[in-house]
């Protein structure tokens, strides 16, 4: 296996709605701005691939104006996936060990603002059975969090916490959409937004974009002084159909977190990915860090509770455990993306200093 290792990350702010700017245009400035962190141009990257989804923009292979970002020149060779921009980055790590390339550029971009977002996301269910009911994003994660609720898995006040943390956190990140302090009570306040969640209990709908260099050899330390390695990652998919999971636990990220070893060493801190403050609990101690790691930061940066840039927020996640490794911050952190509905497939990355 070779040694591939983040040199490099920047993110767009996440905002609510982007008025003036397609989704181009929000990329332009983050891919110009990892060019000038890392000191690379459109020939040093070996192969560049971005994670996007053409039911956002509405079109058919919209993903391709992405490019206009990288430039038109020289040619580049790129894939994409339909997916956040974290499973861009693991493919691009497979293409780093295939020894197709040495150095890559990862992005992921989104402006879920131009439609009904969690309409939109009914798409993703079984066409046959289920989508043609078009439940919502927020009704599905409530079915599940009623379930996870009544099973004793979590409790009202735990989700409420989960929110209050995160959003705490955010205030140091300049990025972050929803920040503040906020309290248990206040929240548990709250009228339901879709019975048993709450507006606190979900994250924003975000429009942004990220991206990511990625580098292995001789590369790694021309371009960082201290390089954020990547030391396992794995991603596994349940099932389509939600009748046949066990949605009061998240056995994909269970086994993608021993495959990537997270129990390995101590974490220092995790960035999840989770879009609901149930799921993010779920996705804690699936990850083994409710208990056992007690002193492990979760979601400094305020995570996807904060934030959710649609197809960028678990490269963030990635991106942001990164950064305060190259930084010095810490030696050793976990990231975790999902997609799907009720956490249906979930990927997780291990990260280490030198």
């Amino acid at each position: 296996m070779r040694d591939v290792a983040v040199v490099g990350f920047t993110q767009s702010p996440s905002m609510r709605r982007e008025p003036d700017r397609n989704e181009v245009e929000i990329l332009i400035p983050v891919i110009q701005a990892l060019r000038e962190q890392t000191g690379l141009s459109g020939e040093d990257f070996d192969f560049v691939c971005s994670g996007s989804s053409d039911y956002l923009a509405g079109s058919s292979f919209a993903f391709v104006a992405g490019l206009d970002a990288v430039g038109a020149w020289p040619p580049v060779c790129e894939s994409h996936v339909e997916m956040d921009g974290a499973w861009a980055l693991y493919e691009a790590w497979v293409k780093i060990q295939m020894g197709y390339a040495d150095v890559a550029l990862v992005y992921g971009f989104g402006k879920p603002s131009m439609g009904d977002l969690p309409l939109t996301m009914a798409l993703q269910l079984d066409p046959y059975s289920v989508m043609p009911l078009w439940p919502d994003s927020i009704s599905i994660a409530g079915l599940q969090a009623r379930l996870c609720l009544e099973s004793g898995v979590v409790r009202h006040e735990e989700m409420a916490a989960a929110a209050v943390r995160d959003r705490a956190n955010a205030k140091d990140n300049p990025n972050a959409q929803v920040s503040g302090d906020f309290t248990v009570e206040g929240i548990l306040a709250e009228p339901y937004l879709v019975n048993p969640l709450r507006k606190s209990d979900c994250a924003p709908i975000s429009d942004g974009a990220s991206a990511i260099v990625l580098a292995a050899g001789d590369r790694v330390n021309e371009l960082c002084d201290r390089p954020a390695w990547i030391r396992g990652i794995e991603h596994i998919c349940e099932p389509m159909d939600l009748g046949v999971r066990d949605l009061g636990r998240s056995r994909s990220t269970e086994i993608a977190a021993e495959k990537a070893g997270v129990g390995a060493g101590k974490v220092d801190i995790a960035e999840l990915s989770a879009p609901f403050t149930h799921q993010e609990i779920l996705i804690e101690k699936a990850l083994g860090l409710s208990d056992a790691s007690p002193t492990t930061t979760i979601n400094p940066s305020g995570g996807a509770l904060a934030g959710n840039p649609m197809m960028a927020v678990g490269l963030s996640r990635i991106g942001e455990c990164a950064t305060r490794i190259m930084d010095g911050r810490v030696d050793r952190a976990v990231a975790h993306a999902t997609s799907g509905p009720c956490l249906q497939q979930n990927l997780v990355c291990v990260l280490e200093g030198n």
